[in-house]
């Protein structure tokens, strides 16, 4: 990349640090110090502000750079991440938003804990929110690598090293300083650059094509290499058995994961009421769906316009497509017009990466001191202290985050954060689900399902090829692959509910009827709730 490339877009970069480190600061200094104002932004975020924040939260790294670097590389295939991403939505809506705000306080722990013994539920649903959200932050480090090691001209190591090491320290100081209001306010600004950037973007892929999006379609299969298979299902996910039910495993994880992500059921808990967090994922719907509908014309529009080896050869896992397609679009390398799109679209998606992080760092850090630290500690531990070991917390899921990212800087985002969709669909969701629904669920049975869960989810992924015995993997010299799926869903998940059932079956304990109905009368009706 030339040097105005980088100047540019490296003053863009700063820009909206220095634009999100002036909130947090504001914010730091207007804020009373409480729990419910460091978690939850004092609940006073109305349903438009807090949809916009969701849509920031959901709409990562993974989503800018990653599915549309998949579709293209592999076309149909890859489409798969926008539409998982997107029907996810549907269950959140339907089963998770409403009765989550009425039974829980800041975190998911709180609404098994509302009808558990809290100390053993509060210790696994807290361990499973870490490990979800470490996961995940390691996508958007590997993201924020890739596009910095591009701009700086080629893939530097020393680049992307620093700028693992930079997006972690930034995250710590948004969390640390500015809470959940600090974080809202610079998902909602990331949110509203997105959406311009994708927008513009997509016009521009269109209007290269006369509007045609069937020409569109065409360019690509003949750019792509594949012909008409690129356009056909099976490019990725077709070679073998092993590939066809990896794409049944990554369809259930990304279509069930979303509604046990810490970070997203975290944002339930800034509105007021119930009726307002079902009204804000109707507002999340809107602007994810249009944004989702776009990554499909903006993967194709890159294998179209640059091709898909030219992709490939920038960022093996086809991270860079969307800057590369940005910096064609504007005229071609060189020219002005490319070189303020290229730096426009890095900047927009650099600043994507850092409000995600510290979404993720916030509902990480309040897992940590809300639930373990205070089950650990004593049941009622102080709001201040909880507060300042979150502060802590946050400083230790940094540097853990760091230094995976630094491992996994090779593999692409999206496939990474759908890793984190399996672990949060086998170890979260299988609890939450039993915990509203289920009248005989016991303090074993929710025990036993997030560790049914957590623990065969994450012990697979490390027995699979994305760690050892391929290319790709993050050992690549090394094998000792046993598990031949990719994404441990198709197994890890209905571990998680037969783990739970299996529980609640053999437990001694028997289930509290009128905590039960307690928790079903508040979730319904919002009587009670906090």
């Amino acid at each position: 990349m030339s040097g105005d490339h980088q100047t540019l877009a490296l003053l863009l970069f700063s820009a909206f640090i220095a634009a999100t480190l002036a909130i947090t600061t504001w914010v730091s200094r207007n804020r009373r110090g409480s729990a419910e104002e460091f978690y939850a932004g004092g609940r006073l975020f109305s349903p438009m502000e807090n949809g916009f924040a969701i849509a920031g939260d959901y709409m990562s790294a993974a989503s800018f750079l990653g599915i549309s670097g998949l579709i293209a590389l592999y076309g149909y295939d890859g489409m798969l991440y926008s539409v998982g991403f997107l029907v996810a939505w549907l269950v959140v809506l339907l089963l998770v938003a409403e009765l989550v705000r009425n039974c829980g306080r800041f975190t998911l722990a709180d609404v098994v804990a509302s009808r558990m013994s809290e100390r053993p539920v509060r210790i696994a649903a807290g361990t499973s929110s870490v490990a979800v959200s470490v996961l995940y932050l390691v996508a958007q480090m590997v993201g924020a690598g890739s596009l910095v090691a591009l701009l700086l001209g080629g893939t530097s190591e020393a680049a992307r090293s620093w700028t693992v090491i930079g997006v972690g320290a930034l995250m710590v100081i948004y969390v640390s300083l500015g809470g959940m209001r600090a974080t809202t306010w610079i998902q909602i600004v990331k949110a509203v650059l997105l959406m311009a950037g994708a927008i513009a973007m997509t016009v521009l892929v269109l209007t290269r094509f006369h509007g045609d999006f069937n020409q569109l379609l065409i360019s690509a299969a003949e750019r792509s290499g594949h012909g008409k298979d690129f356009l056909s299902p099976g490019l990725k996910y077709g070679g073998s058995w092993t590939a066809r039910l990896d794409f049944i495993s990554l369809g259930l994880a990304l279509v069930l994961g979303t509604a046990g992500l810490p970070h997203i059921l975290s944002r339930f808990y800034t509105v007021p009421t119930a009726r307002a967090a079902r009204r804000s994922v109707v507002w999340s719907i809107g602007l994810i769906g249009s944004f989702y509908l776009m990554t499909i014309v903006l993967g194709f529009g890159a294998a179209a316009v640059l091709g898909t080896d030219e992709v490939r050869q920038s960022n093996a896992a086809g991270n860079t497509a969307v800057p590369l397609l940005a910096l064609d679009l504007g005229g071609g390398a060189g020219s002005t017009g490319g070189t303020v799109l290229f730096a426009v679209v890095a900047a927009v998606a650099f600043a994507t990466i850092l409000a995600v992080v510290a979404g993720i760092t916030l509902a990480s850090s309040a897992s940590v001191a809300h639930d373990l630290y205070a089950s650990l500690r004593w049941r009622h531990a102080k709001q201040h202290s909880e507060v300042a070991v979150a502060r802590v917390a946050a400083a230790g899921i940094g540097v853990a985050a760091i230094a995976l990212g630094l491992l996994a800087r090779d593999l692409n985002v999206a496939f990474l954060v759908g890793l984190a969709f399996a672990v949060a669909a086998s170890a979260n969701l299988p609890v939450l689900l039993y915990s509203l629904f289920w009248r005989n669920f016991t303090t074993r049975g929710a025990v036993w399902s997030v560790y049914g869960g957590l623990i065969p989810a994450v012990v697979l992924v490390v027995l699979s090829p994305v760690v050892s015995g391929s290319p790709e993997a993050l050992f690549p010299g090394m094998d000792f692959h046993v598990f031949p799926l990719q994404n441990p869903g198709l197994v890890s998940i209905p571990l998680g509910f037969l783990a739970g059932w299996i529980g609640t079956v053999t437990s001694t304990e028997p289930p509290d009827a009128a905590k039960h109905a307690e928790t079903e009368v508040r979730a319904l009706t919002g009587a009670g709730a906090v």
